[in-house]
């Protein structure tokens, strides 16, 4: 999906998965943050990443996958929107896939955090770097959103000087 299909409300709700990756880093966690969105365009669900404070798994992407599998009926589920700082990892897109939610819209790519990892001196992750559509291809997907991305580079380029 092309970027210019992101509506202003998709902003809105991306603006607010910076906040949650901002607030994710001051706890000392890396940046990433993520809402899940109703069909009605109710927020459901707030997530921030805590893989450094709880644990590797951690990422708000699959705490909302499983919040939603335990929450949220089948119907309630695809009718619902993943919005997120960075493209679902390969955990999360299966994770959402599994519970069947709907549309994923992010602000950065799995590509543009890989590369600015590499430009940052790091190697890769302990994952293969996969797009969503490798790991799920019926997820419908929109991003990335350039809007907010020199934000999230930002914040990505703090977590980086901190390690």
């Amino acid at each position: 999906m092309s970027v210019g299909s992101l509506t202003e409300t998709d902003r809105q709700h991306l603006r607010r998965c910076v906040d949650l990756a901002r607030e994710a880093l001051d706890a000392g966690d890396d940046p990433f943050g993520s809402l899940l969105v109703d069909g009605a365009g109710v927020v459901r669900r707030e997530e921030r990443n805590r893989e450094r404070s709880v644990d590797a798994t951690c990422h708000p992407e699959f705490a909302l996958a499983k919040w939603a599998g335990a929450n949220l009926s089948p119907d309630e589920r695809r009718d619902s929107v993943v919005y997120t700082s960075g493209e679902h990892c390969p955990m999360c897109s299966a994770a959402h896939a599994w519970v069947g939610l709907g549309r994923i819209v992010y602000v950065a790519s799995s590509a543009q955090l890989t590369a600015w990892r590499r430009e940052q001196g790091f190697g890769p992750g302990p994952v293969a770097s996969l797009s969503i559509r490798d790991v799920a291809p019926a997820i419908p997907v929109a991003g990335p959103e350039p809007s907010l991305q020199e934000e999230i580079f930002a914040l990505h380029r703090r977590a980086a000087a901190r390690a």
